[in-house]
């Protein structure tokens, strides 16, 4: 007989608390479809991360432990971060299979949602007038920065599916 656990693995945030709504998703799957054991995790920053809530189910008896990335679109963290790091881990609990669930990717009901977000958000204001809270609130760990640009047309290579090497040379 299996004992599943459920593993919602989002991305991470530096604001406390900024994974709430995920937490309820993971309440309302125990309440609304009996999933005894659903937990969630973070793949950087503030945490829990995989590894500790993998042990977490593994030392409360779980035989199959289902992952799904909480992400809609299929970049990096869903091609190699995410099942690179589940592989490492798996190796410490032979006896548990780890499965790679789907993201959240398309689904025609966020059509709905979005719509709905989109008649919710009429009545907001204007983004001039919100008031923002200081950067240092949020600081940046040293060695990392927020967000990683690119340049238009080094994005455009790359859309083509070309790679560039290190000294900016395309290769095929």
């Amino acid at each position: 007989m299996k004992n599943e656990a459920i593993i919602l693995l989002g991305h991470g945030s530096r604001v406390p608390g900024a994974g709430e709504a995920m937490q309820k998703v993971a309440d309302r799957l125990r309440e609304k479809y009996g999933y005894p054991m659903v937990e969630v995790c973070y793949m950087s920053r503030l945490g829990p991360h995989f590894q500790e809530v993998f042990e977490k189910c593994a030392a409360a008896g779980a035989t199959e432990v289902i992952v799904i990335p909480y992400f809609l679109h299929s970049g990096l963290h869903i091609r190699l971060d995410i099942p690179k790091m589940m592989q490492e881990n798996a190796e410490k609990f032979p006896h548990v299979k780890l499965i790679f669930g789907k993201n959240l990717g398309y689904d025609e009901s966020l059509v709905d949602l979005v719509e709905k977000r989109i008649v919710e958000s009429k009545e907001s204001q204007d983004v001039r007038s919100l008031d923002l809270p200081p950067e240092g609130q949020y600081p940046i760990p040293p060695g990392q920065c927020e967000f990683v640009p690119m340049p238009p047309e080094e994005a455009q290579k790359w859309r083509r599916g070309n790679k560039v090497e290190s000294g900016g040379n395309k290769s095929e």
